[in-house]
């Protein structure tokens, strides 16, 4: 049973930083992809960033250079730190996981995860 319980969101002046950690179990195996993606109010899901088991990660072009995904194993958790924030950043954010990776890695396949969490609100202003 795969569990994501995301925290760190906030609220943050234009330029700021934030950190969203997303706690995990039940992502095992050595095969899995994990990913963040993001829904603004009217908007369509956006995927931000993903990750697989080889630490092989991909952004999506709105926050390349900006934010950078990573992962702690030993805590299991995946993190999301997020700089020079914008505007347009704020959104509610979620953690996805696909166990398997059988979607693949990779920012447009994270509507596939079959895992997400609640989310953690993100606003920027």
């Amino acid at each position: 049973h795969v569990q994501l319980v995301e925290s760190g969101g906030g609220s943050v002046q234009v330029g700021g930083s934030l950190r969203l950690s997303c706690e995990a179990s039940g992502v095992t195996g050595s095969s899995y992809c994990m990913a963040w993606f993001r829904q603004a109010p009217g908007k369509e899901r956006e995927g931000v960033a993903s990750i697989d088991s080889d630490d092989n990660a991909t952004y999506g072009d709105s926050v390349k250079g900006r934010f950078t995904i990573s992962k702690d194993n030993t805590k299991n958790t995946l993190y999301l730190q997020m700089n020079s924030l914008k505007p347009e950043d704020t959104a509610m954010y979620y953690c996805a996981a696909d166990p398997l990776c059988r979607a693949g890695n990779g920012v447009g396949h994270v509507t596939g995860y079959p895992n997400r969490g609640r989310g953690t609100q993100v606003t920027v202003s």
